[in-house]
Parts: structure tokens; C-alpha cells; sequence
């Protein structure tokens, strides 16, 4: 198997905590040659994406995690699998390197995930499509769309559609004196829409990170809390990271989502579960496996690798 990887620059990842590296290690023990790229490696000439790459060797080590082998140019093609592993913002740029590897996909290399879904799904406003799995949620630009959602819910999350690691997040109420503001500042002025979602009290249990691989879910969660006096549970925001079990609600919410995301070719996703509700889908670049592995002993890393390596026909 030869597998491609597209990621922000290796040498400044977080060792104890990158999924990236967890996939890339789960790859290496299956005996996997794992091709290294960023963004600005990668290119289309005509309709035949290629790109300059290294090959790399990966270690779980937090003082020398990475060898690099050798450069190589090759077309994108030649690789069995790829995966697009690069952070948000989910930007036009973002956008460009999905048309790339769109044509990668045509032409037979298995793309995690799948281009096109990459594009679908946002992360925020993807929830819409399951009404009956999230609490009440409006997206606008217009204040008194949204000064009206929080009249009539009272405790509200402001967010934009576009953030990542709790960046941007408000709680606000119908008499906080800096909702307008907000609102304003969020919108710019009324010009990009923002999601506004009643707030839940059960974020103190913590923020729920469920893994989907194709569609089923991990028999356990990351149940990030809060720390005190905030209001997000998000690891990067300062939460704690606690393995819970799936509620039979939480199973539910994954028979509800996980068929569709599954079909469209999202292999790997991150839910998150508030409560008893769905609050995001993450598709871009999940993470929480190695917290998970870390606390159950588990080998979630090698699940995603054998249910790629099914999706290219070869065994893992």
C-alpha cells in the first residue's frame, strides 16, 4: 500500500495528541509507504494531479517523530489512498485542493474523505439535515433574525459557520447588553451568516466527541468539560478530556447520521454530542483517537487503516 498524507507542516505537530500521527503510525505497522505532502506540494497539470513528496517514517516519540527518506515527484494516481489531513479554515483554498483531488479520485486512488463531501458538509450548518437529532438552531446574517431567537430561547450559542477549536463562541442572553455587538461583530455587520443554537445546560457533563469509521460509531466517547467559568468543552479552549460510554441516545444519533455520511464517502467523523443533541459534524480533520486510544487501550487508528485499505481492494 502506498499512502499519500496532505497535513500541515509534520515537524510542528503535538505528538500526544495528533490523529494525524496516530493514522500515520497505524499505516507504518501494516507495513504502508506513507508519502508526505503540504498544500503547496500538490498540483494539477491538465487533468493529472501530481505533487512533490516525501517519504516518510514515523515514530511515537516526542523528541523525534518524524524521518524524512527521500523527496519523490509522482502523480497522485500512483498512490493506493490519501489522506486529506489538513487543519481548518476550511477556506477557498481548501476548496481548490478538493478539485484536485477530485481528479485523483477519478482516476482510482480512495481520497479520506471524499472530496466532494468535504465541500457538502460544513461542519456547522451540515447538521440541518438532521432535524431530529439537534436542539433549535437558526443560521442568518439579519440581527433581528437573531435577536428574536434568543428573545424566545433566552440562553443562546453564537457561532461562526467557519471555526474551529471553540474560536468565536458566545453565550448570550436576551439581557446581556453586549448581544448587538456581538451579533454585529460575528456577522460583520450583516454580511456572513453565523449559527445560533439554544444554549444546553448538559455542556457541564461535557462536549461529546463520537468517532464514526464509515458510518459506525466507536463504542466510546471523549467527553470534553468544560473548565470553570467557561463555556466550551473543546480541548484547545482548555477543556478535559473524560472516555464516557454511548448513551443509547448517542446510538441513535449515529443510526440517524451515519448511513447518509457513509454514502457520501466521509470514512472518518467526528460527531459532536451535547446532552441528548447533535451539535457538529467534523469532516475535515477529526481528532480525539489518540485521547481515546490512550484512555481504553484501543486501536481505533487501525480500524480507519483497515477500512481504507478495504476500500482499495488490498488488505491491510
Amino acid at each position: 500500500m502506498k499512502l499519500g498524507v496532505i497535513m500541515d507542516p509534520v515537524a510542528g505537530i503535538k505528538v500526544e495528541k495528533d490523529t494525524t500521527l496516530a493514522l500515520l503510525l497505524a499505516a507504518q505497522r501494516r507495513g504502508w509507504e506513507i508519502y508526505y505532502m503540504e498544500m503547496n506540494d500538490v498540483y494539477l497539470d491538465g487533468n493529472m494531479p501530481r505533487a512533490r513528496a516525501r517519504i516518510l517514517t514515523v515514530a511515537d516519540d516526542v523528541s523525534d517523530w518524524y524521518r524524512v527518506h527521500r523527496h519523490t515527484e509522482l502523480t497522485l494516481p500512483e498512490l493506493d489512498a490519501i489522506l486529506m489531513r489538513k487543519d481548518p479554515p476550511f477556506n477557498m483554498e481548501y476548496i481548490y485542493m478538493t478539485y484536485i483531488l477530485e481528479h485523483a479520485a477519478e482516476q482510482g486512488t480512495v481520497v479520506v474523505n471524499a472530496p466532494a463531501a468535504l465541500r457538502d458538509i460544513n461542519e456547522k450548518a451540515s447538521i440541518t439535515r438532521f432535524p431530529q437529532c439537534i436542539p433549535p438552531t437558526l443560521i442568518s446574517r439579519d440581527r433581528q433574525d437573531l435577536l428574536a431567537f434568543i428573545e424566545q430561547h433566552d440562553q443562546v450559542i453564537l457561532k461562526p459557520l467557519d471555526g474551529m477549536g471553540g474560536a468565536s463562541v458566545f453565550r448570550v442572553g436576551k439581557e446581556d447588553v453586549n448581544t448587538n455587538i456581538i451579533i454585529e461583530t460575528l456577522t460583520r455587520n450583516s454580511q456572513s451568516f453565523i449559527m445560533a443554537q439554544q444554549f444546553l445546560a448538559a455542556i457541564k457533563q461535557g462536549d461529546k466527541r463520537i468517532l464514526l469509521i464509515d458510518g459506525q460509531p466507536y463504542e466510546h466517547a471523549l467527553a470534553r468539560i468544560p473548565k470553570p467559568g467557561e463555556i466550551r468543552g473543546n480541548l484547545a479552549a482548555g477543556g478535559t478530556g473524560k472516555g464516557v460510554d454511548l448513551s443509547d441516545r448517542d446510538y441513535w444519533i449515529c443510526e440517524q447520521v451515519g448511513p447518509q455520511l457513509s454514502a457520501m464517502g466521509l470514512v472518518f467523523v467526528g460527531l459532536d454530542v451535547i446532552g441528548d443533541y447533535l451539535t457538529e459534524i467534523n469532516v475535515t480533520s477529526p481528532t480525539c483517537v489518540r485521547e481515546l486510544e490512550r484512555i481504553y487501550g484501543s486501536d481505533i487508528a487501525g480500524k480507519i487503516m483497515d477500512c481504507i485499505a478495504g476500500k482499495t481492494g488490498q488488505s491491510s
